[in-house]
Parts: structure tokens; sequence; C-alpha cells
């Protein structure tokens, strides 16, 4: 890394991730110097979307005319692509992936380069929809030396991000991150199919349910937890509990077995806010029946 406090930033992996954040940092000051990418147009799509920046006809070429280049390809190719270059001291190589951590760079570091990760905490479906998103979202971050960390959280905070060092296992963190927002889509499905029980779409339900996490959403931003839990198993409302599962039970098993397990990890948080007794509670776990053990989150 030189001493800059402004690294040239150059990117290999022209896709949305890659993409947008060229853009968000061109816009925020930084110079990027190049874009790679094995497919022409995509590569020349991206660089047209970031002023001053090149489409390089090599990866090599993105790592000589830049300070930092960020990997920003799929992970399986992250360390064949790093093992494929020549890098050199005072120049740092950066992967984008939520679930890999730097030893993928391995390659990179054995040739002085300084290695690091820096992955957006965001959901990132299309090019418009992620520069929207990454203001205010978190960056994850892992560096080999204290320099870089220094330029990763600058780089991070400088797009509106708030960086976030990690120093623990980063499948951990990976699986946070699935669980919260992959996993949510897959439980909307499971949801919104109901509605065709109710001689509704699909679709019909989704459009209606999403008011309703949205609103979700907002409380735990003001409220946080256990405060913003609300339903059932917050009042302890066993009745209302065994009429959910009698209705799941009969439309669709499987659905009724997520919702008691969903149930069991609930039952913690409601006590956490203190609305739920320990005789509701009992009376709750015998009705939705054994599963895992429910356990208070730290």
């Amino acid at each position: 890394m030189t001493s800059s406090a402004r690294p040239r930033l150059g990117f290999i992996g022209p896709g949305t991730v890659g993409t947008a954040l060229a853009r968000s940092f061109q816009k925020a000051g930084y110079a990027v110097t190049s874009i790679f990418g094995r497919d022409p147009e995509r590569r020349a799509r991206a660089a047209e979307a970031v002023p001053g920046a090149d489409a390089s006809d090599s990866a090599q070429a993105v790592v000589d005319a830049s300070d930092l280049v960020l990997l920003t390809v799929p992970d399986d190719a992250i360390r064949i692509v790093a093992e494929g270059l020549t890098w050199r001291t005072g120049v740092a190589a950066v992967h984008c992936s939520g679930a890999a951590s730097i030893d993928l760079l391995d390659a990179a570091a054995a040739a002085g380069a300084s290695v690091g990760a820096f992955h957006p905490l965001q959901t990132l479906a299309s090019l418009d929809q992620a520069m929207g998103n990454l203001p205010g979202s978190a960056f994850a971050i892992e560096a080999s030396d204290s320099k870089l960390e220094e330029t990763l959280g600058a780089m991070a905070r400088a797009i509106g991000g708030e960086p976030i060092v990690l120093r623990g296992s980063k499948a951990l963190y990976h699986a946070s991150a699935v669980l919260a927002c992959n996993n949510l889509i897959t439980l909307l499905d499971a949801a919104a199919s109901l509605w065709t029980d109710l001689g509704l779409t699909k679709e019909a339900g989704l459009r209606a349910l999403l008011p309703l996490v949205r609103g979700t959403v907002e409380n735990l931003g003001a409220l946080g937890l256990p405060n913003a839990l609300t339903g059932p198993v917050a009042r302890g409302d066993v009745g209302t509990i065994d009429q959910n599962l009698k209705a799941l039970e009969a439309a669709s098993p499987e659905t009724a077995r997520l919702y008691a397990e969903l149930a069991r990890r609930t039952i913690p948080i409601a006590k956490a806010k203190g609305t739920l007794s320990e005789e509701a509670a009992e009376r709750m776990l015998r009705r939705l029946g054994p599963g895992a053990p429910a356990t208070a989150s730290e």
C-alpha cells in the first residue's frame, strides 16, 4: 500500500457487486483506475458506469495500475484468480466474499502484498438497487495488517457505511447473514403459499404480507430485541397457537413443523421481554411438542 489516504482502486469482476462498489467509490472521490472481466461487453458496461475507469484487457493490468485491487469475483474463483496474478509489495489484494476468509489470498500475501476482505452486509440484486442500499450498510472487514484495516474502514465510511472488523469465524458471520436475509425469503415463501388455501394467489399473499414485514423491521430498528416482539408467543396466547397449528397441520404439515420450531425459538425472546410467564411457556411447549431446546440467545 502507498501512503496515500485515498488509494487508487482497481476491480477484477464487473458484476453487480463490483460495479456498485466501483461506482460508489468513484462518487466518493476515489480514483478507480480500471475494471476487468472476462466478458468484454460486461467490463465495458461496468467501466462506462464508472467515469474515469478503463476497461482493462487483462486482470494483471488492473493489478499493475492500482494500489488496492478488489476481487469481486465468485467465491470459488477468488483463490484461482489470485494465484494467477503477479503481486508486489505495496499493493493490497482484497476480496469481497461474505463467507471466505483472507487465506484465499495467500498467493498475494506470499508475494508481499497486503491482503484483506471487504464484504457489504447487504442484498445487492441490481445496480440501481445496490447504489440505493449500500449507504447505511455494515461492511465486514478483515486485514492482514493494521494499515490496511484502517484503509478499508475509511473506504466503508466514505460511501456511507459502517465498518465492522471481524475477529472470529467468517463462516459464522455469513451464516448469520443468510438467516437474516436469504431465509427471510424462504419464510415469506412459506407464509405466502398458505394464501392459496384462502382462495387467493401466492402473489396476493406476498403483497399483503410485505407491509407487515416492513413494519416489523421498523419496530426492530426503533425498539430492538426483545421489545419489538409481538404476536401470540409474546402474549402467552396458547389458544391462538393451538388454532394456528391445527389449521397448518391440515393445510401443510411441513409448514406446521416450521411454525412449531420457530415458536419454540421465540419463547426465550418473549420471556426476556417479560410478557410470557413460566406457566404459559410450559403450556406452550407442551402444545408445540418436542424439538430443539428453547434457550435464550446471548
